[in-house]
């Protein structure tokens, strides 16, 4: 997975380069992008099909160089542009991909409502009307009803989320910011009548802030051991929730804290690095742990 990862950011790397010379006017030659970039010329022209069906491209046909309509230069901004390359580095995460949906994606708007967490990806066929729908209605600040394990909610959409492999909708029901998975969203309900209302700054602030989907629990602070056998992977990026290195003994071995809403996000993490990870405080949770294990081998 980390190689499929490495090809998607190199791809929204590139298109995110490409879109900024095109932004500025530049006209451009395949064969030169392929030198710059050390690709193939095939790989560049796939990046010109991809470009094509989002903007108004245009070829020179004398030089065979590609460049944007004039009426489009300087109207990108960075986060535009990033919006895009990342969108279509990870284009198999959004559903019924067609042309008006993606230009929805380009508008800067895009961040408010769409975020990508994790690149495992399910068939997100199933409920694509219902992406749509949601999406208006986060764009639109209206309440939105749906059926949702058997009870009719209503509620007010702030989000899409992609986390893990699974899309959900975050949205504020009965003041708490809750997830909804889309998958088990049954309908979503046209006749009721929406409601406006305006996004809240600590909400949105929370989506920006949190890394995961457990919203509506308290933080609380998580310690940790780690082996020096590992420990170079834990200082060269975060592997859990707000991660901080506390303290790095002369043995190697480190001392960290990180900060969690629910233990789903702490014990997938600890059993995969089992036995170089071992949590100490709380000391109950690492007890816990231990109890889980003992029952699995029994």
């Amino acid at each position: 997975m980390k190689c499929v990862s490495s090809t998607h950011e190199r791809l929204a790397d590139r298109l995110a380069n490409i879109l900024t010379k095109l932004n500025v006017g530049h006209q451009l030659s395949v064969k030169e992008l392929a030198e710059e970039f050390q690709v193939s010329t095939r790989t560049i022209e796939r990046d010109f099909d991809r470009l094509n069906a989002y903007l108004p491209l245009l070829q020179d046909q004398h030089s065979k160089r590609y460049y944007l309509d004039s009426s489009y230069l300087g109207r990108f901004k960075l986060q535009d542009i990033q919006n895009f390359a990342q969108l279509s580095g990870i284009s198999d995460l959004y559903p019924s991909l067609d042309i008006s949906f993606l230009r929805e994606l380009m508008d800067h708007r895009a961040n408010l409502v769409f975020s990508a967490k994790g690149y495992h990806y399910e068939d997100t066929t199933q409920y694509a009307e219902h992406f749509k729908v949601l999406t208006q209605a986060i764009q639109q600040k209206k309440s939105v009803a749906f059926a949702y394990k058997g009870s009719l909610r209503e509620v007010l959409p702030y989000r899409l989320i992609h986390h893990h492999g699974n899309w959900y909708l975050a949205a504020v029901d009965q003041d708490t910011l809750r997830v909804y998975r889309l998958s088990r969203i049954e309908q979503v309900d046209h006749t009721h009548i929406a409601q406006d209302f305006e996004h809240q700054t600590e909400i949105l602030q929370q989506l920006e802030d949190e890394e995961g989907i457990w919203f509506g629990h308290d933080k609380q602070e998580i310690r940790l051991s780690v082996d020096a056998e590992v420990a170079l992977y834990f200082k060269q990026r975060r592997l859990f929730p707000e991660q901080q290195i506390l303290q790095e003994k002369p043995c190697g071995e480190l001392l960290i804290s990180c900060q969690i809403r629910h233990e789903m996000q702490l014990y997938p993490l600890v059993r995969y690095w089992i036995p170089h990870l071992k949590i100490v405080e709380p000391a109950h949770l690492q007890e816990n742990l231990l109890k889980g294990l003992s029952h699995y081998i029994c």
